[in-house]
């Protein structure tokens, strides 16, 4: 036997024996931007910049779809959040009481084993009607997420500490017109095709369900 498999077989008895615990996932920095690509369950692609900003209470998602339009999505903490057009001056304001993710928000996930994807080996955690959640063994660093509408994000870089100036999270005014049409959603917009910008309200009640015990 070479000393890799012996090796690998000795950890193995160890973990065995001593009842080894499962693994848990890196707790989110509360400031980082990280860029993804999708791929919705439409047949739809597109690259989002993640800008996360835990310490002032807010997080964007800039989307950029195929040969299409660019979507801010900028999310408050007091549940306040604005999906706009800038190139065609459109925009919803969306009341979404849950404010955003906690960085811990996978404390209580479910972990499901270890699996390959995108040429990474990852740890693999999932959260109830939510999110499944692929990290890498060995940097830790987030892979991919897998959401409950089949919604696929693939990580392409992960910038820990980086901070969007404050110029970049102002809505336009188009947002504070109408103040009378703030919609309720059961779902991110995030989740939706770009042609849904009308209909963000669509029902999804384990949506927020999940978000609840996921969100400050």
């Amino acid at each position: 036997m070479n000393v890799f498999l012996r090796t690998a077989l000795t950890c193995f008895l160890l973990a065995s024996a001593c009842g080894a615990k499962d693994p848990i996932p890196k707790t989110w920095p509360l400031q980082f931007h990280a860029q993804s690509y999708q791929n919705n369950t439409a047949g739809e692609q597109s690259i989002i910049d993640l800008w996360y900003d835990h310490v002032n209470g807010r997080n964007l998602n800039i989307i950029q779809h195929q040969l299409g339009n660019k979507i801010w999505d900028v999310e408050w903490n007091n549940g306040t959040s604005y999906y706009f057009d800038l190139e065609h001056e459109t925009c919803n304001r969306i009341n979404f009481p849950v404010g955003i993710l906690r960085p811990n928000f996978l404390e209580d996930a479910h972990y499901v084993g270890v699996r390959e994807l995108d040429g990474f080996t990852c740890n693999v955690w999932e959260k109830e009607d939510f999110i499944t959640y692929y990290e890498d063994v060995r940097t830790q660093r987030p892979v991919a997420w897998l959401f409950f509408t089949g919604m696929f994000m693939h990580i392409m870089t992960f910038e820990e500490g980086a901070v969007l100036s404050d110029p970049q999270w102002q809505a336009p005014s188009s947002c504070f017109e109408n103040q009378s049409e703030l919609k309720e959603p059961r779902r991110s917009p995030l989740l939706l095709p770009s042609e849904k910008l009308s209909s963000v309200d669509e029902p999804s009640s384990r949506w927020l369900r999940s978000l609840s015990r996921s969100r400050v």
